[in-house]
C-alpha cells in the first residue's frame, strides 16, 4: 500500500441520486465531503492490519488486496469464505471501526432509505489496473435485513450490478471517487461485482481505486 497517495480530497461536488433498483441507489459524490478525514483513518487502519491477497477456497489468489476494520473481518482462504473477529495475519482483532467511517455508512444507507443501519463490519479493497472482481452475492452476513454500503475513492470503475440470479444480464454502472452504492431490501441479495480497472493516475489516490464497503455482519 502506498501510504503517501492519501493526500488532499477533490473538489466537493453536489450527490445525486440515482436509482439502480427498488431499494438500490447510487449516491454520486456522496462522500467527497468525508474524504479528506475519511483517508487518513483508512492509513491508520492499514498500519495496523495491513492489505494482503487472500486466497479463494478454490486455489486462486485474489486480484483484489483486502483488509477490514471493525469487530468483524470478512475473510477467505482454502477452508472458504466467513467472518472473524481476528486478524489471521496479525493474530490481533481487527482495528476499530474509525467514527467518519461508521457515520458516513450510516449517512449513506439513510439517504437511501435504510435508517437503521449501524455497521459492525468494514472490508477495504485495494485494486490496480487489471483488478476485478467477479458477480457474486454478499451473503455470508448473519441477517439479510441490512443493507450494503460501498465507497468508491481513486479510479474509476465498473460496477456490475445484476439481479438475483447468476445468469440476469447486469447493468453497468460507472463509478466514480466519492460515489457511494447503496443496495438493501428486495435487493440485497442482487449478484454484483467490479469489471477490470483500468490504467489511469487519478489525482488523490494515483494509480488505484480504494473500496470501502460497510455491512452488519453479525
Amino acid at each position: 500500500m502506498t501510504l503517501d497517495l492519501f493526500a488532499d480530497s477533490d473538489t466537493e461536488q453536489p450527490a445525486q441520486r440515482i436509482a439502480l433498483g427498488a431499494q438500490s441507489w447510487l449516491l454520486r459524490g456522496f462522500a467527497l465531503p468525508w474524504v479528506d478525514n475519511l483517508l487518513p483513518a483508512l492509513r491508520q487502519v492499514l498500519r495496523q492490519s495491513p492489505l494482503r491477497h487472500m486466497v479463494t477456497p478454490g486455489g486462486f489468489t485474489m486480484s483484489v488486496a483486502l483488509s477490514n476494520c471493525g469487530d468483524w473481518g470478512w475473510t477467505s482462504d482454502r477452508s472458504g469464505y466467513r467472518y472473524s473477529a481476528i486478524d489471521p495475519r496479525t493474530g490481533r482483532p481487527w482495528p476499530p471501526m474509525p467514527d467518519v467511517v461508521r457515520a458516513l455508512a450510516r449517512a449513506a444507507a439513510s439517504d437511501a432509505g435504510f435508517d437503521d443501519f449501524i455497521p459492525d463490519a468494514c472490508l477495504i479493497n485495494r485494486y490496480v489496473p487489471g483488478a476485478r472482481v467477479s458477480l457474486h452475492q454478499d451473503k455470508n452476513e448473519a441477517d439479510f435485513a441490512y443493507p450494503i454500503v460501498s465507497v468508491s475513492l481513486g479510479l474509476p470503475a465498473v460496477f456490475q450490478f445484476g439481479g438475483t440470479e447468476r445468469n440476469e444480464r447486469p447493468q453497468r454502472v460507472p463509478l466514480l471517487h466519492g460515489d457511494v452504492a447503496v443496495w438493501g431490501g428486495v435487493d440485497r441479495l442482487r449478484y454484483h461485482g467490479i469489471l477490470p480497472i483500468k490504467e489511469g493516475l487519478h489525482p488523490v489516490l494515483g494509480a488505484q481505486r480504494i473500496n470501502i464497503t460497510m455491512r452488519k455482519a453479525h
